[in-house]
């Protein structure tokens, strides 16, 4: 999952590049993309629909701290220890709450969630 800040300068090329890859998908004649993107707050949502070009259904995955504690311990490196930080730091701010149209939680296995987010944009 990518995380965004836009005022991070990679974020802001990060930005670029999705709108270069979405318009390529799309004079392609690809319609429906997929994004895994942790988005702070609704002026990074705008900047993310303004980069794929489309309308943009946004859902909201809800894990227990615990729960990313637990996965996260299976890759005890530096940049976990940090992300794990962050996701804490995240969820203390209620980071992400409120952009979403949908949320579903996501502390089942993933062909179950996936399952569900799929039905809910009606693809199933």
């Amino acid at each position: 999952m990518v995380s965004f800040d836009e005022h991070a300068p990679g974020d802001q090329l990060m930005l670029r590049n999705l709108a270069a890859v979405a318009s390529n998908y799309r004079d392609a004649g690809i319609s429906v993309f997929v994004l895994a993107w942790f988005v702070r707050d609704r002026g990074a949502l705008r900047n993310v629909r303004e980069a794929v070009g489309i309308p943009l259904r946004v859902v909201r995955l809800s894990v227990p701290l615990p729960d990313i504690e637990r996965r996260l311990a299976v890759d005890v490196t530096t940049e976990r220890q940090e992300e794990l930080r962050q996701a804490a730091a995240s969820i203390a701010a209620a980071e992400g709450v409120g952009v979403e149209d949908a949320v579903v939680d996501n502390d089942r296995p993933v062909p179950v969630v996936a399952r569900e987010v799929m039905t809910w944009l009606g693809w199933r």
